[in-house]
């Protein structure tokens, strides 16, 4: 009587191995590079609905987004989330990725130490400002100092990560810096900067951070791209419809408490969620950056050819989302 139960015991525990086996395979995992940074948080929240969209995700978290088009370029992502100007920059070396979606607008902030007598782009002649190489900080810097006349021989350009940034100019080794958010909102709140302009007013306008897919993602396993794309709006419409749902994940979750609230209300006036996107947009940073030379992209790509929107509209249209 033991054996034939034992075999029964033996039989269900493999048919429960079999289903778990089973049902890992249906959850594809997709792999998502990030960075830290609050208006980027939407994107690390897909991670933890992705068991409700039927996926997995496994999140990797960068300094910046020259890194993750890296990453992605080794095979090591299917989806990161850059500023545009990594992507556009990618693109234009040949790099077989499409923007699918955007996130987060602004983020951007030109700031001064309250000694410095800043008080415009043009103010900066001859000064130290401080930018992190190759972000959208530093397009939006090229573009606000060429409405004064400035080129980069004009001021003396000092590159740092974003963290960094806010350390110098605490301690006044530059006169302005080029940040970005909550480390701007941080910088304002705490004393050791002001805002001298949020740069907005160039040909790139507001900028729009972008989500990045692999062709190969998008082409050969479009289900799951699919899935994850209707997640993300799942996450970023959560995020717009319940602020309090994303300070508390930006402050505890992202930043273990080292962002206040106030802080994290002060960046989110500056980069707000969205899931706006387009061609235009794209095209029109695209010009920008050549312009200035950032990027030294071989050839810069036309934003129509890739810059694909489909699965964004489709997620949208069934999430109910603008």
């Amino acid at each position: 009587m033991l054996r034939p139960l034992r075999l029964a015991v033996a039989a269900a525990a493999a048919l429960a191995a079999g289903l778990t086996v089973h049902n890992a395979a249906a959850q594809e995992v997709i792999r998502v590079g990030n960075l830290k940074l609050a208006h980027f948080a939407g994107v690390s929240y897909v991670k933890e609905i992705a068991s409700s969209c039927g996926i997995t995700v496994d999140l990797k978290i960068f300094a910046k987004g020259p890194d993750i088009m890296q990453a992605m370029l080794a095979g090591e992502l299917d989806v990161g989330a850059t500023a545009s100007e990594a992507a556009i920059s990618a693109r234009g070396n040949g790099a077989p990725v499409y923007i699918v979606g955007g996130f987060a607008k602004g983020g951007a902030r030109l700031l001064a130490t309250p000694e410095s007598g800043i008080k415009s782009a043009a103010d900066l002649k001859g000064k130290k400002v401080g930018v992190t190489r190759g972000s959208i900080q530093e397009v939006l810097l090229g573009a606000e100092m060429a409405k004064h006349g400035l080129k980069a021989k004009d001021v003396n350009l000092i590159y740092l990560g974003y963290p960094d940034l806010n350390q110098a100019l605490l301690q006044k080794q530059v006169d302005a810096i080029m940040q970005t958010e909550p480390q701007s909102a941080q910088a304002i709140a705490r004393g050791f900067g002001v805002e001298v302009v949020k740069p907005y007013d160039t040909p790139v306008g507001t900028p729009i951070r972008t989500l990045v897919m692999t062709e190969k993602f998008y082409t050969e396993h479009a289900p799951a791209a699919a899935k994850f794309m209707a997640c993300f709006v799942k996450a970023q419409k959560t995020f717009m419809d319940e602020p309090k749902t994303a300070e508390k994940f930006v402050t505890q979750e992202v930043f273990k408490g080292q962002v206040t609230p106030a802080e994290f209300q002060e960046a989110l006036a500056n980069s707000p969620y969205t899931l706006e996107m387009s061609a235009d947009h794209i095209q029109k940073t695209t010009d920008v950056m050549a312009e200035h030379g950032i990027g030294k992209m071989a050839k810069p790509a036309k934003a129509a050819d890739w810059v694909k929107l489909d699965l964004l509209e489709t997620a949208k249209s069934a999430a109910g989302a603008k």
